[in-house]
């Protein structure tokens, strides 16, 4: 039986925050799904065109105060943007932090509000380099 890439799954403490930091980024609602008994939803959102590579965003009803704090031990999630630039600027342009600027104009690494790293990669070449991105230092880590 072939494998097959199903969707990456993410917690999230604040559901409407989370999903605006998605919407961002161009990703949209495509599946939800609230379970009464577990107390908990599950919403799946994704690119336009590409509904079958979804983040599967997991909402605790009741909160997460088991779970650790720090979601650094997931790695990342990461996208194409078609161009770098213009793209970090929207996010910053609406209070996304901007942890690793596209200085090289090929890559940067966002924070969504569960401190999930959102790696955004250029298509095709990297983009010349541009300021302000260019002289930017990093202001976290990815």
């Amino acid at each position: 039986m072939p494998l097959r890439y199903l969707h990456t799954m993410v917690r999230v403490k604040d559901l409407d925050a989370s999903m605006k930091f998605y919407g961002l980024l161009g990703l949209k609602e495509t599946r939800r799904t609230d379970n009464e008994k577990g107390r908990f939803t599950l919403i799946f959102m994704a690119p336009e065109g590409q509904e079958e590579c979804p983040v599967e965003l997991t909402y605790n009803w009741d909160g997460d105060d088991g779970l650790p704090s720090d979601s650094r031990h997931f790695g990342h999630l990461a996208y194409r943007v078609d161009n770098i630039y213009e793209t970090c600027q929207h996010l910053m342009d609406n209070g996304v932090t901007i942890n690793r600027p596209p200085r090289d104009g090929h890559m940067a690494f966002v924070r969504s509000p569960d401190n999930i790293s959102i790696e955004l990669l250029q298509l095709g070449d990297a983009l010349p380099p541009q300021e302000p991105w260019a002289s930017m230092e990093n202001t976290g880590h990815w």
